[in-house]
């Protein structure tokens, strides 16, 4: 649906009729919706790979730009589409390839840990100053 023909649906008399009609607001409430569902989105992608909300949150995102913008509703179709593939093909795989999908996700969130120096932060935290555990990007605590 284009963005006029979403106008022609919605109440003429609603707030973002008002918006439309001027240039200057128009864009300024497209720039924010694009600003605040990007960083939405961004977020999202970002968590995909930990435990918790993370496609959720890349729904959410899509979500929020679709209402400006059609390339994001098609996207957001897409995704949902893919998404639920993915789960339905993951249901009918046996144990052993649901604990391989497990692990690579285990390691991906340890090996992020590792980076951002969480391991050595918790580690001093117990008295533990191996050199192991420090991130490689950003240092030593020392």
């Amino acid at each position: 649906m284009t963005t006029e023909q979403r106008d022609e649906q919605t109440d003429q008399s609603g707030k973002r009729h008002r918006f439309r009609r001027n240039p200057a607001l128009n864009l300024t409430y497209r720039i924010g919706v694009g600003v605040v569902g990007g960083l939405v989105l961004l977020g999202g992608i970002l968590m995909i790979p930990y435990p918790g909300p993370g496609w959720l949150v890349v729904f959410a995102g899509l979500a929020i730009l679709a209402t400006e913008f059609e390339w994001a509703g098609r996207v957001l179709r897409f995704a949902k589409r893919y998404y639920d593939a993915w789960v339905e093909w993951l249901k009918r795989q046996n144990l052993f390839v649901k604990a391989m999908v497990l692990s690579a996700t285990a390691l991906v969130v340890a090996v992020t840990c590792w980076l951002l120096g969480a391991f050595s932060l918790v580690g001093g935290w117990f008295g533990l100053d191996w050199p192991w555990l420090g991130s490689p990007i950003f240092g030593s605590k020392g």
